[in-house]
């Protein structure tokens, strides 16, 4: 049987993406594999997801997605403080 595969990439300081996914690690940590690249003073958080199921994959990715979200304005507003 074929499978999805969606990557998610976001790019920025490293401090900040390693606190990106430590947001969503707790969530459903099976349902999605991911790394953090250092690249020329910046960092790459690579968020990848697979799956069988189109309707699974796109609930996994709108959760994570919302989940990164959320994180980020969290840190938005900590950082204006």
């Amino acid at each position: 049987m074929e499978s999805t595969e969606v990557e998610i990439v976001w790019n920025g300081p490293k401090w900040r993406a390693e606190l990106l996914l430590s947001a969503i690690s707790p969530d459903d940590p099976e349902s999605f594999s991911s790394k953090i690249i250092d690249s020329d003073g910046s960092s790459e958080l690579k968020i990848k997801v697979i799956s069988k199921n189109l309707k699974s994959i796109r609930s996994t990715i709108d959760d994570i997605l919302v989940c990164l979200s959320a994180a980020s304005l969290s840190l938005d507003v900590i950082e204006k403080k």
